[in-house]
């Protein structure tokens, strides 16, 4: 469905057209500061305005609606709320009849009985990453000892991205990426064998993100082409580094104390200006679909950071399950909370 994690549990909710998009996060410890204007900078680099992004102007303005009293967490349930402002929702209608190629109007639309709000995609757009984004700015609090690096390393097969998303919107078409996420500073440990391993935690919430096709670590497919003896990769200190963190800082599932990198395989965004053939639904024949509204020609560019949310979730909470599994914890990942000297009293 839409919640995710088992200690530091998101739930993502909301519609691109509907009145607000955001977040619920249960289960982040009390005696964390928090402040709406700790997520505005994550906000900052999902919004549009830079070239080859929508067109379509949101303020995105946190409001932090619960679980939050006198600047700290409280440990109840924290609701984050982006107010949506700037939608064209005629610009939709079209697609119950012609659904767009690529797009999850037709799947959405068979799953829920044509009851899925097709206002700017819905719950299908990628404008709920919003919520994620925000949670993900909450996580990061938890984990104040990492540094996350998170770029844009090739679109449409090019290093130069600004040049092939350029060229992507000149032709009214859009273009596909490489994001690369790099975590610096994780200790040995977060993870488990088999189902909860770090690595498909996070490639489960990689996949939340619209328009995501492929996940690697460290060596990642370039090891169908390896003989062990190059992708072996000897340890050189007593910390554990290796000589190449080849895997990318996981072995076995579990966090190897190396730097986490990861890769993720983003596709080109399905709403294209090119007139497409497709099945009309309501005609019963082939038909020609052009699609206005506004839309990003490269969904990476704001995307990127949503990845790195994901990512900063699932660390939150696995932190949170080596915490719980205490004395073996690789860190504590919560501020210490103070006396409560606050009058007041029971309701």
């Amino acid at each position: 469905m839409n919640s995710f994690g088992r200690i530091f549990r998101i739930q993502i909710l909301g519609e691109s057209h509907g009145p607000l998009v955001g977040a619920v996060i249960d289960g982040c410890p009390p005696g964390v500061p928090l402040a709406p204007s700790d997520l505005e900078c994550d906000l900052a680099r999902r919004r549009a305005g830079s070239g080859g992004t929508t067109t379509r102007r949101e303020a995105d303005v946190p409001e932090i609606l619960s679980g939050l009293f006198g600047g700290f967490t409280t440990g109840a349930p924290i609701l984050v709320a982006v107010r949506n402002a700037d939608t064209r929702s005629a610009d939709y209608e079209r697609f119950r009849e012609v659904p767009r190629p690529g797009h999850a109007d037709f799947s959405a639309g068979r799953k829920f009985g044509g009851y899925a709000d097709l206002r700017g995609s819905g719950h299908f757009s990628g404008r709920l990453t919003v919520g994620l984004v925000a949670a993900g700015a909450v996580a990061k609090k938890l984990l104040p000892e990492l540094e996350f690096a998170t770029r844009i390393v090739e679109a449409g097969g090019r290093t130069d991205v600004e040049a092939a998303v350029a060229e992507a919107a000149a032709a009214g078409d859009s273009t596909g990426a490489l994001v690369e996420l790099r975590v610096s500073g994780l200790p040995p440990g977060l993870g488990e064998p088999w189902f909860d391993t770090l690595e498909s935690l996070a490639a489960h919430a990689f996949f939340a993100v619209p328009g995501v096709r492929g996940v690697e670590f460290g060596d990642g497919f370039r090891a169908a082409r390896m003989r062990g003896s190059e992708h072996n990769d000897p340890f050189v200190d007593a910390a554990g580094r290796t000589s190449r963190n080849g895997a990318g800082g996981v072995n076995g599932g579990i966090s190897n104390g190396n730097e986490l990198v990861a890769r993720v395989a983003m596709k080109p965004a399905s709403s294209i200006a090119l007139p497409q053939e497709t099945f009309d639904f309501g005609t019963g024949a082939m038909g020609t679909l052009e699609i206005g509204g506004r839309h990003d020609a490269c969904i990476a560019l704001r995307g990127a950071v949503a990845l790195e949310a994901a990512l900063a979730v699932v660390l939150a909470d696995l932190a949170l399950v080596a915490r719980a599994a205490a004395p073996f914890a690789p860190f504590a990942t919560a501020a210490a909370p103070g006396p409560d000297t606050r009058a007041g009293g029971a309701e």
